[in-house]
């Protein structure tokens, strides 16, 4: 196995501390981004009862002003229809906007429900170190698909999330030619390695 400089593993732990702290901040705002889905979806229902009860009231009101004799009210019937629409744009526009926060929201729920998908699918990655301690900073800030696997006595740390094996064996042989020699395949399901794959 190659050695490695102290100064370079350092900035490896350095790297790993950043990446968990990125990862852990994006957690947060999944967390957070979810609540406010789950709030639009309260006022959104809010807003449909309410412009329900506006537009009833508006066609009640023209109605009722509609029966009265042609000559007086005719002037009362114009204004009041006339309100009626202007509210029903304004309420248009709000539910526009509404719509628009939901879309927005369903993209951060759809980033959740995939990385949902991806923890109970088997997904390969490439080890490029095994060691000792957790608390290592082995990630840059570009690397967010990173795997920290306990094997004990060891922390496993893998690079790149892919779906199948041949796009990860690309990729090893991409970190062999950069320093990498020993890196490897592996297979994992459930944040745990099954195997160690072939390397062609």
């Amino acid at each position: 196995m190659p050695f490695i400089e102290e100064s370079d593993l350092l900035d490896l732990h350095k790297d790993l501390d950043k990446s968990q702290i990125i990862n852990e901040r994006l957690l947060d705002q999944i967390k957070v981004k979810n609540k406010e889905l789950k709030k639009s979806k309260i006022q959104r229902n809010v807003l449909a009862v309410f412009t329900t009860m506006i537009l009833i009231g508006g066609l009640a009101i023209f109605s009722f002003t509609a029966g009265l004799s042609q000559s007086s009210n005719a002037m009362v019937d114009n204004q009041h229809v006339l309100m009626s629409i202007d509210s029903v744009d304004a309420y248009r526009a709000r539910l526009e906007t509404l719509r628009k926060k939901n879309d927005e929201l369903s993209l951060v729920k759809e980033f959740y429900l995939a990385k949902k998908f991806i923890e109970n699918e088997t997904i390969y990655s490439v080890q490029v170190k095994s060691l000792v301690d957790k608390n290592l900073s082995l990630t840059s800030e570009g690397l967010t698909n990173t795997l920290l696997v306990k094997n004990n006595p060891f922390y496993a740390y893998s690079v790149g999330n892919f779906e199948t094996l041949q796009e990860a064996q690309t990729f090893r042989r991409e970190l062999v030619k950069i320093g990498f020699p020993d890196a490897f395949v592996a297979s994992y399901k459930d944040g745990k390695r099954l195997k160690i794959e072939s390397p062609n």
